[in-house]
């Protein structure tokens, strides 16, 4: 009889699991995807040796300011006064170490994702020629603000068309030495900075990727398009050309003017994560923080994901984007590139015990001042010491 028995049991077992799975592989082909993911060819990441060699170099960072801001995800200097701008829109002056408003581009209530359009969000931070701050927010677009008195102009508009077409997710900039010329990017024409990680997933490359604004005729021209999300900006010492991070393809183009229009070429490929801002360092290379791993010995959620789009469709039809982004291991990862794009060191914070969703790397004063898009901190690296 025990025969008989396991043989009903194993097909009330099939009937019961062919009964649940039927309805939930129905319900989840009828449910909407918000978004359209794209298959992406990556190649495989590099290996973490040499320079790339995982160390824990970022855990000897000092946290600043703890819980008095939120996401300070772009850092700059005037003097020994700094500046940054934070998650709940607003635009910062840390001097003596005493944190005061300056500006806020947008307007409240500020907190959940929800608010963040109408709230605004500035993301890359310069300063001016006049030492004036020139700030990209993602909603609002590029503006100019006066550090003493608080007062914003309004460069760039996301309200205005730019060759047919509204700016959606204003993202980094940079300027010339004389203030004429200001690079930025646009990181989607689909998606909002909310929205980073649909971008992220469905890969597309509808980032119009560099714009120029000139400061003296107002003009705005798009460089470059074809992008898959373009993030951060960094004009050459030299001015002779300008690097964009393109974060879904984890790696750096350079765009030099005069070439035919987008003459474009890769800068570094293929990264062992994904690049968000990129700033001088004071060697005359530069310095890249990556928002995210792709580990390899390891295993990378990004790169497996790539070239299956029907399982993004999958996820993104069942989780929300901040239950995805719970499964993104914390890895922060600053790397320091020679003047030609070789590597020449890396600062790591496995797990991101001590500095956690690195966004920006900004050098002053012999210290490294890392930018979270995140964190209740800012972290400061004594570049001495490690």
């Amino acid at each position: 009889g025990s025969t008989y028995s396991s043989k009903v049991f194993r097909v009330t077992f099939l009937t019961l699991a062919v009964s649940v799975a039927v309805p939930v592989l129905g319900v989840t082909v009828l449910l909407d995807c918000p978004i359209d993911p794209q298959p992406i060819s990556l190649k495989e990441p590099p290996l973490l040796t040499g320079v790339l060699e995982p160390n824990t170099k970022l855990r000897k960072a000092e946290r600043l300011w703890e819980n008095q801001l939120v996401g300070p995800e772009s850092i700059v200097n005037i003097g020994d006064v700094l500046f940054t701008g934070t998650a709940d829109g607003k635009i910062i002056k840390i001097e003596d170490g005493e944190i005061q408003t300056v500006a806020r581009i947008g307007h409240g209530p500020c907190g959940g994702r929800e608010d963040e359009a109408a709230c605004g969000r500035p993301l890359g931070m310069r300063v001016g020629p006049n030492n004036t701050l020139l700030v990209a927010d993602a909603y609002y677009g590029l503006y100019e603000v006066n550090p003493d008195t608080g007062e914003t102009k309004t460069l760039v508009s996301t309200k205005t068309p730019i060759e047919g077409q509204k700016l959606s997710f204003v993202n980094d900039l940079t300027v010339t030495r004389d203030g004429r010329k200001i690079y930025f990017t646009d990181s989607s024409s689909k998606w909002q900075r909310k929205d980073y990680l649909f971008l992220v997933m469905e890969g597309t490359d509808d980032g119009r990727h560099l714009l120029e604004y000139d400061t003296v005729t107002k003009e705005v021209k798009v460089l470059m398009v074809g992008l898959r999300f373009p993030n951060g900006v960094q004009l050459s010492p030299a001015e002779d050309f300008v690097l964009v991070q393109e974060t879904t393809m984890a790696r750096i183009r350079y765009y030099v003017s005069g070439l035919m229009k987008g003459g474009a070429d890769m800068f570094v490929e293929n990264m062992p994560g994904l690049p968000d801002n990129i700033r001088l360092s004071s060697s005359g290379g530069y310095w890249v923080a990556m928002a995210a791993m792709r580990p390899n010995p390891g295993f990378s959620l990004l790169d497996f994901l790539s070239e299956k789009p029907w399982i993004k469709r999958m996820i993104f039809k069942l989780l929300s984007q901040e239950t995805v982004a719970k499964f993104v291991p914390k890895y922060s990862l600053v790397v320091e590139l020679s003047e030609t794009g070789s590597y020449k060191r890396s600062f790591h914070d496995p797990n991101g015990v001590m500095v956690a969703y690195v966004s920006e790397a900004h050098e002053h004063n012999g210290h490294l001042y890392l930018g979270s898009f995140r964190s209740p901190y800012i972290c400061r690296l004594d570049l001495q010491r490690v």
